[in-house]
């Protein structure tokens, strides 16, 4: 049984995992922007193949986000991102092997194999991760475990995308792939040192009663995420089909935004309310999105594009922990699993629903679309305010 920890020590302990989390991340970072390349212009496939290539594991994601809750509620968070971060070192050596000269379409199916893969070790580390940490530092402190973790990955994707493409060009596919093994070797064996937080013994349920438990939450947390899968597919080219320059910096500006909020603010919903920061930041996520729609100049959406970061920043940390407080200590690891294929559902479907908008009707509308989403969300996050403030009466 592990020895119970001050508070002090369990933060110092849940920080250190962050770090752990974030070297590991870059491993799903640092491929993110490699492997179309990979795909067209080594493979000499097309660009649909590519993206099939770079979204699979976000499909695989949300397919095992309930597996991997199951999995920390009974095992415990520690197994659990343990278990993922190997899942990490087997899928990156997998891609790795698809630069093993061969028939392309050999290649190919070896890289979708090890990308799938991939998907499912990103569940099983950000949902044990988040019951190792709430596990350690307390349910009180579950809105800055949470706000941690997504620094940690958001902070990955924003330095793994140009130390990537740095490393392509240096090692090429298979030295990429080799590093993002080692990385994962490296995170599994510190975390490895650290003490397990037991799971919470208890009757089990069935993910789809738990989803309904935390429906109002999850749905806030999903209209969040349209915003910023519309700014991250399409502002780009909404800069470029308008002559603006910085057509790269939208998501430079929502990436400063959304991790400053979290490194300056995590322990905001703990402080006063997850559904109270959560309908807050839904309200400046809708006006950055709105800004953006009717930008006149380029300043003006980048300005857009902060306030769409530092809105979306602290909706998942504060709605998770309202999704936790839905349900028993026993199956928080599920909930959050629930939780986040919500968010996942999200991202995986806006680019190409508002991709048939922008077609017919330009670039801009695909952020009405996310202002609308974000209101709607606002909305809903009222609605689960409301809840709270009944329950707590």
């Amino acid at each position: 049984m592990p020895i119970a920890a001050s508070p002090a020590a369990a933060q110092r302990r849940v920080i250190v995992l962050t770090g752990i989390l974030f070297v590991s991340y870059l491993t799903v970072a640092m491929a993110l922007p490699t492997v179309p390349i990979e795909v067209h212009d080594r493979l000499g496939l097309d660009n649909a193949l590519g993206g099939l290539a770079v979204g699979l594991p976000f499909l695989t994601t949300l397919l095992t986000r309930a597996q991997a809750g199951r999995l920390a509620d009974e095992r415990g968070g520690r197994r659990c991102m343990l278990r993922g971060l190997g899942v990490y070192t087997v899928a990156s050596a997998i891609c790795m092997a698809a630069a093993v000269p061969a028939a392309p379409h050999l290649r190919f199916a070896v890289l979708l194999a090890g990308r799938a893969l991939l998907g499912v070790g990103e569940s099983q580390v950000a949902v044990g991760m988040i019951g190792w940490g709430i596990g350690l530092m307390g349910h009180a402190r579950s809105g800055k475990v949470i706000a941690l973790v997504g620094a940690g990955m958001y902070g990955a994707l924003a330095v793994g995308g140009p130390l990537g493409l740095a490393l392509f060009r240096a090692l090429g596919f298979a030295g990429l792939m080799a590093t993002c093994t080692l990385l994962s070797v490296l995170g599994a064996a510190i975390a490895f040192r650290f003490p397990d937080a037991p799971p919470t013994p208890g009757q089990r349920q069935p993910l789809w009663r738990v989803v309904r438990r935390i429906a109002l939450p999850g749905a806030a947390v999903g209209l969040q995420g349209i915003g910023f899968a519309a700014l991250g597919a399409f502002m780009s080219l909404d800069f470029l089909s308008k002559g603006w320059p910085g057509a790269g910096l939208g998501l430079t500006c929502f990436g400063i935004g959304f991790v400053l909020m979290r490194l300056a603010f995590g322990d905001l919903p703990d402080r006063v309310g997850g559904t109270a920061v959560a309908a807050g930041s839904l309200l400046v996520e809708a006006t950055g999105q709105y800004l953006i729609w009717l930008a006149p100049e380029a300043w003006v959406a980048l300005l857009g594009a902060l306030l769409t970061g530092l809105g979306c920043s602290m909706v998942f940390p504060s709605m998770g922990k309202e999704a936790i407080r839905r349900v028993e200590p026993h199956l928080r690891g599920t909930a959050i699993g629930g939780f986040a294929a919500f968010q996942d559902l999200a991202y995986g479907a806006t680019g190409p629903v508002v991709g048939l908008l922008a077609d017919r009707t330009g670039y801009a509308s695909v952020f009405l679309i996310g202002g609308i989403a974000a209101t709607l969300g606002f909305g809903a996050a009222l609605l689960a305010h409301r809840g709270a403030r009944g329950a707590a009466g």
